[in-house]
């Protein structure tokens, strides 16, 4: 299934990506560091849901509170629980 994600508190502007059988694929951030967002994605094809959540939340950005890698957390984790409810 696709997801998409407003996150809120940085550059990025969306997050998509697909959530299969708790596998994620196919992620693309629209908005914000391309380079380092572009490696985020090839790093996270093909894992876990749980296990990339896990690892990115609470990342932060300079003074900020939160991140893209943390936005992409919580995305993921809304997705997992969205996905359990169905």
């Amino acid at each position: 299934m696709t997801y998409e994600f407003s996150p809120r508190g940085v550059c990025a502007r969306r997050i998509t990506f697909e959530l299969n059988d708790g596998i994620v694929s196919n992620v693309v951030f629209t908005g914000g560091c391309n380079g380092n967002l572009k490696a985020i994605a090839r790093l996270v094809e093909g894992k876990p849901a749980r296990e990339i959540a896990d690892i990115l939340k609470g990342n932060r950005c300079g003074g900020k509170t939160t991140s893209c890698a943390d936005q992409f957390s919580i995305a993921i984790t809304q997705a997992l629980e969205e996905a359990q409810n169905n």
